[in-house]
């Protein structure tokens, strides 16, 4: 698989990445599926490999683990993660809220680097705007990790334009990238200005959900069937399956899709997508649909 820059100051990454973001069952949580994963994608040339603290410690822990163990060398994959997710403490109150202060940033890498048994951080996101943080303080933290070598490039997840450039404002190093949902069925960051904005940055977004969480699949909602119907009659153009076309749309707009499957089937599909190249009136077709 071909290695794209990320931007124009960020590394070079695996065109598809993979995320274990739907690990979060004791099932998949184990050190014998993270090995044989993390080894799968390397053969496929996916080197780039995507974690959060608020997925599970767990899982950054036993990734760690299936690397240091291995003869994989650490200068040959390239590593992201996120904080800034997370849950209340009191057992009674579900759901989640956001942090991004200086105090569990640095923390959370500091975990994290535990956890992944790596002295750095390829690309550090801030996982979700918080709009009670203070800009100059977060910034001036992630600056002082930038410069102990702990992290080496920072991202953002799920910010919009005023929030990505309200905090680019306050850092000496570009933000390299925008960790977003964008797939077929959910296509607002076009609209938005989001896109816009990140290709203005000269950096590639990191694209979550690039099947829309199956719905492209087995949706039977009536926008998912009208896009599967398209998406069925350019796959047998190109002698290739539904899925590998939804991703090649990705690619065509110039994303770096996120393979969020354990299965391997569909994270060969994901990855061998890259190689299909849609033409300008196939992707308008398909968006259209989408519409």
């Amino acid at each position: 698989m071909e290695k794209i820059f990320i931007s124009e100051t960020g590394p070079e990454v695996s065109a598809a990445i993979y995320g274990f973001w739907r690990w979060n069952t004791a099932a998949l949580a184990n050190q014998k599926k993270i090995e044989d994963i993390v080894r799968y994608n390397l053969e496929l040339g996916v080197n780039t490999f995507d974690h959060s603290n608020h997925y599970q410690g767990k899982i950054e822990e036993l990734f760690g683990k299936a690397v240091s163990g291995s003869s994989i060398k650490r200068e040959d994959i390239i590593i992201s993660t996120k904080a800034g997710i997370r849950h209340f403490s009191e057992k009674s109150i579900k759901g989640e809220y956001y942090d991004l202060s200086p105090e569990h940033i640095i923390k959370s890498v500091e975990d994290s680097l535990k956890r992944l048994k790596t002295d750095y951080i390829d690309i550090f996101l801030l996982e979700h705007y918080d709009p009670l943080y203070s800009v100059e303080e977060t910034a001036s933290a992630l600056i002082k990790l930038l410069r102990s070598g702990k992290i080496k490039n920072i991202g953002v997840s799920n910010f919009n334009v005023f929030q990505h450039r309200l905090l680019a404002s306050h850092l000496s190093q570009p933000i390299v990238t925008n960790h977003i949902e964008l797939n077929l069925l959910q296509s607002s960051a076009i609209d938005d200005g989001r896109l816009d904005f990140i290709k203005e940055q000269y950096s590639k977004p990191m694209a979550f959900a690039p099947l829309a969480g199956g719905r492209i699949l087995n949706g039977k909602d009536s926008k998912a069937v009208k896009v599967r119907k398209v998406l069925t009659e350019i796959a047998k153009k190109y002698s290739v399956n539904v899925e590998q076309i939804a991703v090649a749309w990705l690619y065509k707009l110039g994303a770096l899709p996120i393979i969020g499957s354990p299965d391997k089937i569909r994270i060969k599909n994901a990855a061998s997508a890259y190689a299909i190249k849609l033409s300008n009136e196939e992707w308008f077709k398909l968006y259209n649909a989408a519409k």
